[in-house]
């Protein structure tokens, strides 16, 4: 499953001292990008405290292919890759306005129990917000 791109705007808050794009902002949007995504789907933060089951990262990959400077428009995109039982991957990039693909992301993820504190098997609401099969 692909979902709608999140579209962003870089601002000043997300440079470092060589006036691009921090690492550690990169992680940033590409979660705004998700959170956007399962929100969208009828899973945002409203029912993760309702239900007590919500989104955790297992593992990721960020691959910075080329810069991105202040002001550009870039596009977050995202599909779901494969999901198998408790744990699922998606790969999200970072698409600049030429359509060139400066970052690209591998997430594998899972829904955890925040009472229990341990993943669990996916709802069906939960695979509904998240694309799953």
């Amino acid at each position: 499953m692909e979902f709608p791109a999140y579209e962003v705007v870089i601002r000043e808050s997300h440079l470092d001292s060589f006036g691009h794009v921090n690492n550690a902002a990169y992680l940033i949007l590409f979660e705004e990008a998700r959170w956007e995504a399962i929100t969208r789907n009828g899973y945002g933060l409203k029912e993760v405290q309702a239900f007590q089951k919500g989104p955790v990262v297992l593992e990721l990959t960020v691959k910075f292919k080329r810069e991105i400077t202040l002001r550009e428009k870039i596009k977050i995109t995202m599909k779901l890759l494969d999901s198998k039982g408790k744990i699922s991957r998606y790969r999200q990039e970072m698409v600049k306005e030429d359509g060139t693909v400066a970052t690209e992301l591998e997430l594998t993820f899972g829904l955890f129990d925040l009472k229990a504190r341990r993943l669990i098997e996916p709802t069906p609401e939960w695979k509904k917000a998240a694309g799953l099969p």
